[in-house]
């Protein structure tokens, strides 16, 4: 266990006191390095509650004996998931047979707005909507569970959409309560669920809830239900709440607790604190970053990073094809199938079929595609999926993605910004599908479109980006923010009127 910074000790003594408590922490901060210390600190049984298996897996290396490190899904599974154990070992089916299983006619057809909506799009929304469900804190499916669909998103064809879908997904439900049998494939997030409507309690007399920014409401539901018997630590990063589009949300702002923060970073020197600083401003961020004075970290242009980062799996793939075009072994952030998953629902439209693939499910032909992702704003993320199969043809992209590397032998790595999460490399360049927002209205005196507003979304995804290197960053794609005047705000560092308490070095 390393010395402990001023933040750290902080830390500790608070969590000594017995205060519930919510820990800011910055990106590379230690903060399971400082979660360990709290552990340390006590003989009490704890539980430490992760992200995803591997975390814990890690975690469970770093913990004194006295905590137990699982995710809220191995805790539900104990408790009532074992139950279900046949269902859950169940042959997968396409969602239109589950659909039909439970009442969608292969033959149904639906003409909402100007799409026609078939049975497959019906069983996947349906199975959708169980899943936001499955994820929210509510105790009924409602009508705000039923996603929007692309080419239906506007209030009245989604009113009609959610009109079919909800009885179907209310008997979906019914089914998955049976733990013999079923026509719908039973899955994790499910038996959470039914774990959480028992309104279980944690035998434990601490709880440190991690990845506390990208927490699905069920699973705050659960830990914060536990506050009566137990003490409550949770720690994130509210700056890299990126999963909001899959139910997460960032349940430290408004947690009961006393609030402190990690702003010492020990994977970059100040230059790159400095440019994390920049958006940390951008999302009104409670904590500002100080880096290591002993690790030089430079901002320049890198011809051959390791590692480059894309907003989208689209730009990924594009740039996974420069890369291999410059006769690079390259590898992608958890495999290719997302890549092949696309090009494959591509393919099948330009041959005149119809797609399975969420993205693609509404659309009948390649052209009503292009039409949608040329003039419709809701598309337009889908355009450069669009140029790229015109410009290039589905074959040479599937091609492209199966000669991908393995990561260990690769010479370049590329990631979708959001798989990079938890991720560090030596070099890294943000990619160019990045783009600046621009004001649609708004143009200057040559009737160029002005600087638009930044969204917050964005910008959290643009600080998870430039955080992952460690000693050299090309900005790339998100250069923009240099011109754009946002970009260059006029107060930095701590703000001590935010109720954060950090006790680090100031970066000045």
């Amino acid at each position: 266990m390393p010395a402990p910074t001023p933040e750290q000790s902080a830390a500790v003594d608070v969590f000594r006191r017995g205060d519930h408590m919510v820990l800011q922490a910055g990106a590379g901060t230690g903060k399971t390095t400082t979660l360990a210390m709290l552990a340390a600190s006590t003989s009490k049984p704890g539980r430490y509650i992760a992200f995803n298996k591997s975390i814990a897996n890690e975690a469970a290396g770093k913990f004194p004996g006295n905590v137990r490190c699982k995710t809220a899904h191995a805790l539900a599974f104990a408790a009532v998931g074992h139950k279900y154990a046949s269902r859950m070992n169940a042959p997968r089916v396409p969602g239109w047979k589950t659909g039909a299983s439970l009442g969608i006619g292969i033959n149904m057809r639906v003409r909402i707005g100007a799409r026609n909506v078939t049975n497959k799009a019906l069983s996947y929304t349906v199975l959708r909507t169980v899943t936001r469900f499955c994820q929210s804190a509510d105790r009924a499916i409602e009508r705000h569970h039923v996603p929007r669909l692309r080419g239906v998103e506007a209030a009245d064809p989604h009113a009609q959409l959610v009109d079919i879908v909800l009885p179907y997904a209310i008997k979906a439900w019914d089914d998955l309560q049976n733990p013999q049998e079923g026509v719908v494939r039973f899955d994790h997030d499910h038996y959470l669920k039914i774990w959480a409507l028992t309104e279980p309690r944690i035998e434990a007399e601490f709880l440190l809830l991690d990845e506390a920014q990208d927490t699905n409401p069920v699973v705050e539901q659960i830990f914060n239900a536990q506050r009566g018997h137990c003490q409550l630590v949770m720690v994130g990063d509210s700056a890299q709440a990126i999963y909001g589009w899959r139910g997460a949300r960032d349940v430290m702002s408004d947690f009961d607790g006393t609030r402190l923060a990690l702003s010492q970073s020990f994977r970059f020197g100040s230059a790159l604190a400095e440019e994390a600083n920049r958006w940390l401003h951008i999302v009104d961020s409670p904590i500002r970053l100080t880096g290591t004075p002993a690790i030089h970290t430079r901002l320049e242009r890198l011809a051959r990073p390791h590692a480059v980062l894309c907003r989208t799996n689209v730009g990924a793939m594009l740039e996974v094809m420069r890369q291999l075009a410059a006769g690079r072994r390259v590898a992608l952030v958890g495999g290719g199938d997302a890549l092949r998953a696309l090009a494959r629902a591509a393919r099948d439209l330009k041959a005149g079929k119809r797609s399975t693939h969420p993205e693609l499910i509404l659309f009948e032909t390649w052209g009503e595609l292009q039409e949608y992702a040329e003039y419709d704003p809701s598309g337009r993320d889908l355009l450069p999926l669009v140029d790229l199969v015109d410009e290039h043809g589905v074959e040479v992209i599937l091609q492209a993605v199966d000669r991908l590397a393995a990561e260990e032998g690769a010479e370049i790595v590329v990631s979708t910004a959001h798989k990079s999460k938890g991720r560090e490399w030596a070099s890294v360049r943000v990619g160019e599908d990045f783009e600046e927002p621009v004001d649609q209205e708004e143009t200057d005196k040559d009737g160029n479109p002005l600087p638009g507003d930044i969204d917050d979304a964005e910008a959290r995804l643009a600080y998870v980006a430039v955080t992952r290197a460690r000693h050299s960053l090309d900005l790339g794609g998100l250069s923009w923010i240099n011109q754009h005047p946002d970009g260059n705000p006029q107060r930095r560092g701590r703000e001590s009127s935010s109720g954060w308490d950090t006790l680090g070095p100031d970066p000045h």
